[in-house]
């Protein structure tokens, strides 16, 4: 070997050994998946955001997809969306029953029956884009038949939508509604049943709340509307819920706990109409007038309803001011006749204006074909009154002309509207007032005074014109006779005793 050699700079490399090569690309590779590692756990460690806010136009989608009051801009938004996706997207048929549902709810909200065609035409677009399996249009048809108290083709609708769909849990109350303006209550204890398997929450428990309320069971009804309230997630939903435990408060004669529900309902959302009329109703009976006056002036101004017209022309006849209540019917009867150019059924409000306040045989010519078609319990009360209305006023063109038979007949509905065995469940003061008339008028004083009497035991203040109407009609009556008596009892002898044991001081005496 020599001293001092040196290597050739222009000869072979030496190669870097293949196990180095390896580890360092190891080493970098680690390296990035550390830092990579470190920082996705720092990401993870830090609290996430909220999810983004659902915009108007979605909180309305799922309120009317899921049959629930839904906010009136929030619709607003939802109508256009949804005609701006058509205008690109004309054979969506989902997008054109959900636009339908909007403009029935808006319709509803409003009062306002113009929005009715518009919601059909997109209802049918959509069955005809989609003839088989489309069962939201269908339910959609269903909801439109309610709200124009058309109740025969909601049923039908219905019942389509169910066999189209029998788990879709939304279809549910719609068939509810229709077969309680049919007079199907069998029909609406299996549906609801069914409805309560298929689903909970808010807007389950207030259809049940509803029911239970028609078949008399107020706590139930109560506790109910109370706990769907509690659930409602969006205000306007549970606004509608408060709205209508207001109603049963009121119904049951409690003016100041209704003043607070629909209080409570109208800060919740200001545009709860129901609510604004339900507070003008509890602050006439507490008798004050003036704010009842502008309460009802301004229900009306947001949604027209008959009812609200009735009822504000109603307390201003019980005021005195007749010109005031006329202007009212009138504007009740033009309602009635604007909303029946748009498929509304006005045959009820209006039938219940003529028995009162118009012509009664009107009121039992358009009652008798309502209630044909849709025997309904409130259809049967307003029949029964009108019949006897008739009868009062000498109508000769009813019962073949038989005063006396007219007012048998009105008997018969009357019974059938206030006894559960016939589904007259409810506990109404103003249809246990008619039935107490009717009976006075004909000579049946223990009854007619029962009856009336329980009219002002549910409810007081039911209404400023006929409450003391009432109390004037008890009070001719006069206290019961021992023949007004029921069969076996006598006064002061207890059942089972005989007015010998009695007078001797035997056993059952009692004070």
């Amino acid at each position: 070997m020599e001293i001092g050699h040196r290597v050739d700079p222009g000869g072979p490399r030496r190669r870097r050994p293949r196990r180095v090569i390896r580890a360092a690309v190891i080493v970098s590779l680690a390296g990035c998946l550390g830092l990579g590692g470190l920082w996705a756990w720092q990401w993870w460690r830090q609290p996430a955001g909220p999810p983004p806010a659902p915009g108007p136009g979605a909180l309305a989608r799922t309120a009317v997809t899921a049959g629930v009051p839904a906010a009136l801009p929030d619709l607003v938004v939802l109508i256009g969306e949804q005609e701006a996706r058509l205008r690109t997207h004309p054979r969506d048929a989902r997008a054109w029953a959900v636009l339908g549902a909007a403009y029935v709810e808006r319709g509803r909200r409003l009062a306002d029956a113009t929005f009715y065609p518009t919601a059909e035409r997109a209802l049918r677009t959509s069955l005809k884009v989609r003839p088989r399996a489309n069962a939201s249009a269908l339910e959609g048809l269903a909801a439109l038949a309610n709200a124009r108290r058309d109740f025969p083709a909601a049923r039908t609708w219905a019942e389509a939508a169910r066999k189209a769909d029998g788990t879709r849990w939304t279809t549910y109350p719609q068939l509810i509604d229709a077969y309680t303006g049919l007079g199907d209550h069998k029909a609406v204890e299996r549906t609801l049943d069914r409805l309560m398997e298929l689903r909970s929450g808010a807007a389950v428990r207030a259809r049940a709340g509803a029911v239970y309320r028609d078949k008399g069971w107020r706590e139930d009804a109560t506790a109910a509307l109370w706990e769907a309230a509690a659930q409602a997630e969006q205000p306007a939903e549970r606004a509608a819920w408060l709205e209508r435990c207001g109603q049963l408060a009121f119904e049951r004669g409690d003016r100041e706990v209704a003043l607070r529900y629909f209080r409570e309902a109208l800060r919740v959302d200001p545009a709860q109409w129901a609510a604004r009329a339900g507070q003008a109703r509890a602050l006439a009976a507490l008798g004050r007038t003036s704010e009842a006056l502008s309460g009802y002036r301004a229900a009306l101004a947001g949604q027209p309803s008959p009812e609200y017209a009735l009822e504000l022309g109603e307390l201003y006849e019980s005021l005195g001011l007749a010109q005031d209540a006329r202007a009212q019917y009138d504007l009740l009867r033009a309602q009635v006749r604007n909303a029946a150019a748009d498929g509304v059924d006005g045959a009820l409000p209006l039938g219940r204006l003529e028995a009162d306040h118009g012509d009664p045989g009107e009121a039992v010519r358009g009652l008798r074909a309502q209630f044909r078609r849709q025997p309904s319990t409130a259809v049967a009360d307003a029949l029964a009154w009108a019949l006897h209305r008739a009868a009062v006023a000498g109508v000769t063109d009813v019962a073949d002309g038989d005063v006396v038979e007219a007012e048998k007949e009105a008997l018969r509905l009357a019974v059938r509207a206030t006894e559960s065995k016939h589904g007259g469940g409810v506990r109404s003061a103003l249809y246990a007032y008619h039935r107490g008339m009717i009976e006075k008028s004909l000579g049946r004083e223990g009854p007619a005074r029962r009856h009336l009497d329980e009219a002002l035991q549910i409810n007081p203040y039911f209404s400023p014109l006929h409450a003391p109407k009432a109390r004037a009609a008890l009070t001719a009556l006069g206290k019961p006779s021992v023949t007004e008596m029921p069969e076996g009892v006598t006064p002061g002898v207890p059942a089972g005793a005989s007015v010998g044991e009695v007078a001797g001081g035997g056993a059952g005496q009692w004070g």
